[in-house]
């Protein structure tokens, strides 16, 4: 089932030295679009292979979802064989990418200065936690670490009671990843155009202050302050799905066209004449008040009567959905969202690709492949012969898959 080759991206070469989950969810785009991703592995693997469940030990469900559609080469990068090698891989890549520290990935002699003696085309994209002109430039970090220092736990905070929580998704991974690929492929374009290489930074804490500042910045972006640096909508404790008489619902009623279809559609109560409910201002000023009033309203109906009302009304809502619901949802099922395949691990369903190319459709991949099932073939392509390859192997700088 390999869509390798099929894409706008096809034809494009990248060296994959990211774990985890931030670069290769980044990288996993790429496989999508059609790009070659060649994985490299330590000869332990990516430590995500072995999060559970998986019929295979070293293949779980996670780790074969983001990692579809690449290759798997085993090296050594302590050795300098297995330098060696990646240098010469590094001659026929478009691009490197790796989630190390930068301290790490220089003590491999593998910096950007090293890459592009190898290839001066070469785009070289470091993905790492934080900055490194900055003083927490040699902190590890994982997601849930830069949820909290980028204002997300805090956040979270105004909606639980006081008590700061992560978001229930890996958002800062997701996001320093998608923030990755779009820098990635802006590189690519910029060199079709003046044909050089560059080196690429993204560093996760500031790409969630980035990201978490889009609206919670208001009053703050005057120097000085007009106000507090969030977004009184977004942080209100009212700001939570509606329970109804039967269950919960979404409903967004944002704009004055809103306000007046949800009025006229409960039949213009007296309430809805009190100028809190007046105009966009006044709404954002007494948002608590304002959603607490439409809470009280939602538990007077069923939640498909209120779909049915809100439809009509054509005000923004949809019912509470849980990840198993979406499995069947009608709308991903219409629309083949969902693709289901046979594999080398048996039956498999993945998320389909969100965009849609008119003239060059990207394609799911193959699961995430075992480790080192394409170090050789990889190795050949790179026009090692084979004596070469077997001192490789020897010398422990290179790993195959093992026979089944």
């Amino acid at each position: 089932m390999s869509g390798r080759g099929k894409g706008p991206l096809a034809g494009v070469r990248i060296l994959d030295l990211t774990s985890v989950l931030m670069g290769p969810y980044a990288t996993q785009i790429f496989a999508d679009l059609g790009a070659d991703v060649i994985k490299v592995e330590s000869p332990d693997g990516d430590t995500t292979r072995y999060l559970p469940p998986g019929h295979d030990a070293a293949r779980g469900g996670m780790f074969m979802n983001v990692n579809r559609g690449k290759r798997s080469l085993v090296l050594d990068l302590k050795q300098p064989a297995g330098r060696a090698a990646l240098l010469k891989l590094a001659e026929g890549a478009d691009i490197f990418i790796h989630s190390m520290r930068a301290q790490a990935i220089a003590r491999l002699g593998l910096d950007y200065d090293a890459l592009r003696a190898a290839n001066p085309r070469i785009i070289y994209a470091n993905l790492y936690g934080f900055g490194r002109t900055g003083p927490y430039r040699d902190y590890p970090a994982y997601d849930d670490i830069v949820q909290a220092a980028s204002g997300i736990a805090d956040l979270q905070a105004r909606l639980s009671q006081g008590e700061p929580t992560y978001l229930a998704t890996v958002v800062a991974d997701k996001v320093a990843g998608l923030t990755g690929a779009y820098a990635v492929m802006a590189a690519l374009f910029s060199r079709e155009r003046d044909g050089l290489g560059q080196e690429i930074e993204v560093p996760m804490f500031e790409t969630l202050v980035s990201f978490a500042t889009v609206e919670h910045l208001c009053g703050s972006l005057f120097v000085p302050p007009l106000g507090p640096p969030e977004y009184p909508r977004a942080t209100s404790e009212a700001r939570r799905p509606y329970k109804t008489g039967d269950g919960h619902i979404a409903v967004m009623i944002y704009n004055d066209k809103h306000w007046r279809a949800f009025f006229h559609a409960i039949g213009d109560p007296d309430w809805s004449k009190d100028p809190i409910f007046a105009s966009m201002r006044s709404r954002t000023e007494n948002i608590g008040a304002v959603l607490a009033k439409v809470a009280e309203v939602m538990e007077q109906r069923t939640t498909g009567e209120w779909m049915g009302v809100l439809r009509a009304a054509q005000i923004p809502a949809m019912p509470i959905a849980s990840l198993t619901d979406l499995l069947d949802d009608p709308h991903l099922v219409e629309t083949g969202f969902w693709e289901e395949c046979e594999s080398d691990a048996g039956p498999l369903r993945f998320p389909g690709i969100p965009t849609r190319f008119s003239g060059t459709p990207g394609a799911i991949g193959d699961p995430g492949p075992a480790l080192g099932a394409d170090s050789h073939a990889i190795l050949v392509e790179a026009g090692l012969a084979q004596a070469e390859i077997d001192a490789l192997v020897g010398s422990g700088a290179v790993r195959l898959a093992e026979r089944a």
